[in-house]
């Protein structure tokens, strides 16, 4: 089904694990030379190893995405591995520390946004340069829920997803005529660090499909989109939720409920 995606070289940022990791694993299930990005040394191996050990292609890339000096680096690694880059998946992110806006504070501010939205233009802005000259490409950038509705206690995270999705559309405009398409994936509520029994049960309840989302929910549509059977799609979002954002009922649990607010006495 995906032939088109066999031998391309595929750049999983994030891909250490949770939905990173299963999406690097699934590309190299097809036949891509998958590159894993993470900051975790010990994580990127474990899942380069899992991919050659089941007959797949991938190579490691430690790089911090907000790093600019240490991600060129990697890209000049994996010109000298491979000389080019297929396709792109800014997949990596962070969420925590979760504060109320009260609690926040500036460094909290500017470390989620420097991952989440301006590694997206790091990574992004040096690897399109390269599918440019190589005659195209593929960039899958990754979006939340966030990004149209809010999460309590996420104010930069969900800042990061709605840029995310502008970023998307702009570059989807800019590198059309490279032939380079760029889209997003937007999750749900995926379990990437395995919860317990009763908090996928609660989570579960707000999903119209019944279930909370596993890792490799996500990957149908990442290579949908990185293949040929996508070619004329570019600067959209697909939802990858099970019907959150369908629904219009509110959602019967919250990550941090307003009892878990601070009191005014605190302020």
């Amino acid at each position: 089904m995906y032939e088109s995606l066999n031998n391309k070289v595929v750049l999983v940022t994030g891909g250490a694990g949770g939905i990173g990791r299963a999406l690097a694993e699934r590309f190299a299930s097809v036949g891509s030379k998958v590159v894993v990005n993470d900051i975790s040394i010990d994580g990127v191996t474990e899942v380069v190893d899992a991919i050659t050990a089941a007959g797949g292609t991938a190579m490691a890339g430690i790089a911090d995405v907000s790093d600019s000096a240490a991600i060129s680096a990697m890209i000049d690694a994996i010109m000298v591995e491979h000389g080019r880059i297929d396709v792109l998946v800014n997949n990596a992110g962070i969420i925590s520390p979760m504060l109320h806006f009260f609690d926040a504070d500036e460094a909290w501010w500017r470390r989620i946004i420097d991952v989440n939205l301006t590694g997206h233009f790091i990574v992004s802005h040096p690897v399109a340069r390269i599918m440019a000259k190589q005659g195209g490409g593929n960039i899958i950038n990754m979006s939340s829920g966030g990004a149209t509705r809010a999460h309590r206690a996420f104010t930069a995270y969900d800042a990061t997803k709605g840029g995310i999705e502008a970023l998307t559309r702009a570059m989807a405009l800019d590198l059309g005529p490279y032939n380079i398409r760029v889209n997003a994936l937007m999750p749900g509520s995926i379990d990437t660090s395995g919860m317990d029994l009763e908090a996928r049960r609660l989570r579960g309840e707000n999903v119209p499909l019944g279930r909370i989302g596993e890792p490799i929910d996500m990957t149908g549509a990442a290579l949908f989109l990185a293949s040929d059977d996508a070619n004329y799609i570019t600067g959209d979002i697909i939802k990858v939720d099970g019907g959150m954002l369908a629904q219009q009922r509110s959602a019967t649990v919250d990550i941090m409920p307003p009892s878990d607010f601070p009191k005014l006495e605190d302020l």
